[in-house]
């Protein structure tokens, strides 16, 4: 929950988190240490100073540092869990869902628990996605199109076996697809990641909803053109919501080009956890404001109402969330006890 001065609570939904292990025990080879340490890249270069964490950290926290950074030292209310599980360069996975699970399981009123599905996996991946679905009752999945299996190096979601799972994940009530589009992270091709097949999969399967997590970055342009005209299209921050700090301008102009052809509406908060902390990249989001030469040009504005949507609201409205009962559970639980007093804006 996040307190602005004067009072006005904004829930908090994180559209972007992981529990993942990447320390060297789980590598399985070479591109295994590459990909965890392309992250810590990431959260070293776009981190203030004061929120760099130590490498061994990086590589694999516990759930209580996780449950802590996100809901008692950060502002997130719920969190979605998203799995990459990238078995060709870990031994147990990355961050499976079985993994993530155990989060859920601990703190059910916090969490919502994303599966996952590889149609290059045939008619067992099927089959698992149906058991997968029924275990956890899921309304989401998270798709990595550029993820190694053996000797393929990637898929695109308008693959004949694709809407294959597609279409199994809609009779199986999956309503969300989450889809990584945005920057590539070594060894993996950065084309295979291209947001084109998008267009595809959201004209064909209108039912579903596409959050494009990292909003297409860095093919912002060919992003936005695609969702400006697809209802069920939907932007995902993670990944460029740090550029606040060490960017603001590129953020700006990220942040002005989303909502002039988006829309508030369909703009979704995520941290992208454990790559970076939900505290201070909240704190720098609700002081920000788009520059008044960017504005001019776009007509975006960040304003309060803007910024409740994009934390929380879209969110809760994709996933059937209640805000007002969410509150009430979380109160009941104890979950507010550290916010006695409000956080200045």
């Amino acid at each position: 929950m996040y307190r602005t001065a004067t009072g006005e609570e904004i829930f908090v939904i994180d559209g972007h988190t992981h529990f993942w292990d990447g320390s060297p025990a789980n590598q399985k080879n070479i591109h295994g240490k590459q990909f965890i340490e392309c992250f810590y890249a990431y959260h070293s270069n776009l981190s203030p100073p004061s929120e760099k964490w130590e490498k061994e950290k990086f590589e694999k926290y516990d759930a209580k540092t996780m449950f802590d950074d996100l809901f008692v030292s950060g502002y997130d209310d719920m969190a979605i869990l998203q799995p990459t599980y990238l078995t060709d360069f870990y031994k147990n996975g990355f961050n499976t869902t079985e993994r993530n699970a155990a989060m859920k399981k601990s703190h059910p009123d916090r969490f919502i628990l994303n599966g996952a599905f590889d149609p290059r996996d045939g008619s067992k991946g099927l089959e698992d996605l149906h058991a997968l679905a029924e275990k956890y009752k899921l309304q989401g999945v998270k798709l990595y199109t550029a993820e190694w299996r053996g000797e393929s190096k990637g898929y695109k979601l308008s693959d004949k076996d694709s809407y294959k799972y597609l279409e199994a994940a809609q009779k199986l009530g999956i309503k969300n697809v989450h889809v990584h589009k945005g920057p590539t992270i070594i060894p993996l091709n950065r084309d295979a990641f291209d947001v084109a097949d998008i267009d595809d999969v959201a004209t064909s399967f209108q039912d579903l909803n596409f959050i494009v997590e990292h909003c297409g970055l860095p093919r912002l342009d060919d992003f936005c053109w695609i969702a400006t005209q697809e209802t069920n299209v939907y932007a995902g921050i993670a990944v460029a919501l740090p550029f606040i700090h060490s960017r603001p301008g590129y953020f700006a102009h990220v942040m002005s080009e989303l909502l002039f052809w988006l829309g508030p509406d369909k703009i979704l908060y995520g941290s992208d956890y454990g790559i970076w902390t939900p505290k201070w990249l909240i704190d720098k989001f609700m002081a920000f404001e788009i520059p008044e030469d960017v504005s001019k040009e776009t007509g975006s504005v960040l304003t309060l109402e803007n910024k409740t949507k994009i934390l929380g609201l879209n969110a809760a409205r994709l996933y059937g969330i209640d805000v007002e009962a969410q509150k009430k559970k979380i109160r009941a639980g104890g979950g507010y006890a550290h916010l006695s007093e409000p956080v200045p804006a």
